[in-house]
């Protein structure tokens, strides 16, 4: 470590113990069934949204044991809207094998918790320090941000030998005092500070605990860290909506595979284009078919096009065949049952909206 950063670990402690985040409703505990499902909700997602679902999923699923019974439709249903689906399944999957392998206990080191699904090397090292002040860093995007800054490290970390010299460092900068809570909150402002003052874009570097000891600050130009070179480019994609209603109202849905967008949530049948959709439906169905106005929908790095066509049945025409087996099987849902249901925030959007009276 270098000898002007001796002191970094303490100032970090000393400013989230007063200008930190301490009232989140998965602060104040040691529970890592809490913490863990918080901090698979806060990958990639903002903690404003997070807190109605984490409230939501603690509610239904008060303790790991509750999760691992649920089917993955009930996870599904109640993760639906907050993105990245397979952290749903994933999440799923760990409560199960907490139980099954763990006797309903969390391994207690990050070591032991990044084998269990869905729970990588810098979610494992937040666990092990909130719930059991083990000595091991973190290294999520905001705290990448911090201390690439902070040791004004320029090498490119989408250079995988890059970001482990970055892991090292941040292993050396941790707190060497034995308090029974400098881990926990060391690890927490280090997330704090990268989350309200060492932003992305014009960092509020005067009110920084470290100020005095960053060298992207000392640089002029502490925006230019963290560096990575390998970004991934944004594309577009046009698809298809069959809404197929009968007089009822109820509607065909289709259970998405477990890869590709969406991946196992119900679904309105997916197409690739306007012909294809019209493929599948008999003719019969063809003169009660209508667009309905199209929309975009936009994911991290995609912008989903979507062209939905309602499709009146009759009560009780069957769906063809080809739509009802296979990889595209699905089933007739009412309305009642579209809450209970793990649906695309734009197809639930879609369906609640604009239902037909």
């Amino acid at each position: 470590m270098p000898s002007t950063l001796v002191g970094f670990s303490g100032e970090i402690v000393r400013w989230q113990a007063t200008h930190g985040r301490n009232s989140l409703p998965w602060q104040n505990t040691r529970d890592p069934y809490r913490v863990w499902l918080s901090e698979i909700m806060l990958q990639q997602t903002q903690v404003a949204t997070v807190l109605d679902y984490y409230a939501r999923f603690l509610q239904h699923f008060p303790a790991v044991s509750d999760l691992a019974a649920a089917s993955q439709d009930e996870v599904l249903a109640l993760w639906s809207g907050l993105g990245y689906y397979s952290r749903a399944r994933n999440l799923h999957r760990c409560a199960q094998d907490v139980m099954l392998l763990h006797a309903g206990q969390f391994p207690r080191t990050a070591e032991q918790l990044q084998t269990l699904p869905g729970i990588g090397r810098s979610t494992a090292a937040a666990i092990a320090s909130f719930c059991f002040g083990e000595r091991v860093a973190i290294l999520d995007g905001n705290v990448k941000r911090v201390l690439t800054r902070v040791l004004g490290f320029s090498a490119d970390l989408a250079q995988s030998a890059n970001e482990r010299a970055l892991w090292d460092m941040a292993t050396n900068l941790l707190p060497t005092q034995d308090l029974p809570d400098s881990m926990p909150r060391y690890t927490q402002g280090l997330m704090d500070l990268g989350a309200t003052i060492c932003a992305g874009r014009q960092p509020q570097c005067l009110l920084c605990p470290v100020q005095n000891l960053c060298g992207g600050r000392a640089s002029g130009e502490p925006e230019k860290y963290p560096v990575k070179t390998r970004t991934l480019k944004r594309s577009s994609r046009a698809l298809s909506l069959l809404w197929a209603q009968r007089p009822d109202g109820s509607v065909w849905l289709e259970k998405r595979p477990a890869s590709g967008i969406w991946g196992g949530l119900y679904c309105l049948p997916v197409f690739d284009s306007e012909d294809a959709l019209k493929d599948f439906l008999p003719p019969s169905v063809h003169g009660r078919l209508e667009p309905l106005p199209h929309f975009v929908h936009v994911l991290t790095h995609r912008d989903l096009h979507l062209a939905p066509w309602i499709a009146g049945f009759r009560a009780g025409q069957a769906m063809p065949k080809a739509m009802d087996a296979g990889a595209r099987a699905g089933a007739w849902f009412g309305p009642a049952q579209w809450p209970g249901l793990g649906l695309p925030a734009p197809i639930r959007k879609l369906l609640l909206q604009d239902a037909p009276a």
